[in-house]
C-alpha cells in the first residue's frame, strides 16, 4: 500500500511540475520578444511585471514600446508610472513625447503636470504634445473668431464714429497654468473689450486711423492673459476700418422719439378738447331742452290768464300782431332767429 501510495505522490509532484513548466512556457512565449526588446533598449521591464499587466488588461506592448522611447531620449520613466497614467485614462504616448519635446526645448515640464495636461485636455480636441508645441511655437489667434459669427470688432470714439478692427493676437501656452487656466475664448473676449476700451477712450476717430498701435499698446498693459492658459506674447492690428456714424444715428432716432412723444402729448390734447365740446354741446342741448319746456307753458299759462279774467281776446290779438311784425322786421333785417325757426 506505501509503494502505490508513493508512486501517486510523485506522479501528483511530476504533474505540477509539468503545469509550471507549460505556464512558464506560455509566459515566455508571449512576453520573451517584449523582455528581450526592453532589455536590449536598457529600459527593462520584468516578466512578472508583464505578466501583472496583462491581468489588469494593459497593454504590455504599449508600456514597454513607451518605455524605451523615453529611456532613448534620456528620460527614465518606471513602468508603473506609465501603467498608472494608462489607468487612468491618459495617453502615456503624447505624454512621453510632450516630455521630450520640452525636454529639447529647454522648458522644465515634470512627468506629473505632463499627465494632468493629458488629463486635463482629454476630450477638447488637444492634447499634452500641442500644449508643448504651442509653448515652444507660438500660434496666432484671430480676434474676433469668424466661427462666432463676427468678422471685426465694433467700438465708438467720442465723436460718435464707428470704427471696426480686426486683430491677431500671438499666444503661446503657460505650462504652469495650463491646467485650470482660461481657455483662447476667454482670451479673445477680454482682448475685445480691450479693444472697444480703447476706441471709446479716442477723442477722435482720426486717433484711431493715424496711430493703430495705441490699440495694441492700450490692451497689452492690461494683463489680459492672468488666469489663463496662455501667456500673450503680442496684439496686432490686422486692419481698421471706419464704421457708421453712430452718434448722428442715435440723435436721428431721439429726434424721431421726441417728435412721437409730442405727437402722442398733442393726441391727448385734442382728444380732451373734443370732449369738453361735446359736454359743451350736451349742455347746450339740455339748456334748449329747459326753454323748449318753458315754451310749452306758455300756452297754459295764457290758458289760465283767460280762464281768470286778466287776459282779453283783443289782448291776445294785439300780442299776435306784435309778434308777426317782430319776425317780419328781423326777416328783412337777415337775423340768424328766422332762419333757426324755419329749421
Amino acid at each position: 500500500m506505501n509503494p502505490s501510495f508513493g508512486s501517486l505522490f510523485l506522479l501528483a509532484i511530476v504533474g505540477i511540475a509539468a503545469l509550471f513548466v507549460l505556464i512558464f512556457v506560455v509566459v515566455m512565449f508571449n512576453f520573451i520578444g517584449i523582455w528581450i526588446r526592453a532589455r536590449i533598449a536598457n529600459a527593462p521591464v520584468g516578466l512578472f511585471t508583464m505578466v501583472a499587466m496583462r491581468l489588469r488588461r494593459v497593454p504590455v506592448g504599449v508600456i514597454v514600446d513607451t518605455r524605451i522611447t523615453a529611456m532613448k531620449a534620456g528620460i527614465d520613466i518606471p513602468s508603473d508610472l506609465l501603467e498608472a497614467h494608462y489607468l487612468a485614462g491618459g495617453d502615456v504616448g503624447q505624454v512621453v513625447l510632450a516630455l521630450i519635446a520640452a525636454d529639447k526645448a529647454g522648458i522644465a515640464l515634470d512627468y506629473n503636470r505632463a499627465c494632468a495636461i493629458d488629463l486635463a485636455t482629454k476630450g477638447t480636441g488637444k492634447t499634452v504634445l500641442e500644449a508643448v508645441r504651442t509653448s515652444i511655437n507660438p500660434k496666432v489667434i484671430d480676434c474676433p473668431n469668424a466661427a462666432m459669427g463676427r468678422s471685426t470688432i465694433d467700438g465708438v470714439a467720442k465723436d460718435g464714429i464707428g470704427v471696426k478692427v480686426k486683430a491677431r493676437v500671438t499666444v503661446r501656452s503657460h505650462l504652469d497654468r495650463f491646467v485650470g487656466g482660461a481657455t483662447e475664448e476667454t482670451i479673445i473676449a477680454r482682448v475685445g473689450e480691450g479693444i472697444v476700451t480703447a476706441i471709446g477712450s479716442a477723442d477722435s476717430y482720426k486717433e484711431v486711423l493715424e496711430n493703430p498701435d495705441r490699440i495694441s499698446k492700450t490692451v497689452l498693459v492690461k494683463g489680459l492673459d492672468s488666469g489663463t492658459a496662455f501667456e500673450i506674447v503680442s496684439i496686432d492690428i490686422a486692419d481698421v476700418d471706419v464704421g457708421e456714424n453712430i452718434g448722428a444715428k442715435l440723435q436721428a432716432e431721439q429726434a424721431d422719439a421726441d417728435k412721437r412723444v409730442a405727437q402722442a402729448k398733442a393726441e391727448v390734447r385734442r382728444a380732451a378738447a373734443v370732449a369738453v365740446e361735446q359736454e359743451m354741446r350736451a349742455k347746450t342741448q339740455e339748456q334748449r331742452a329747459k326753454v323748449v319746456e318753458a315754451e310749452a307753458l306758455v300756452p297754459q299759462a295764457m290758458a289760465e290768464a283767460f280762464r281768470a279774467g286778466n287776459l282779453g281776446i283783443m289782448d291776445y290779438y294785439r300780442m299776435k300782431n306784435v309778434q308777426s311784425d317782430t319776425n317780419m322786421r328781423e326777416s328783412i333785417a337777415g337775423t340768424d332767429k328766422p332762419r333757426e325757426e324755419a329749421k
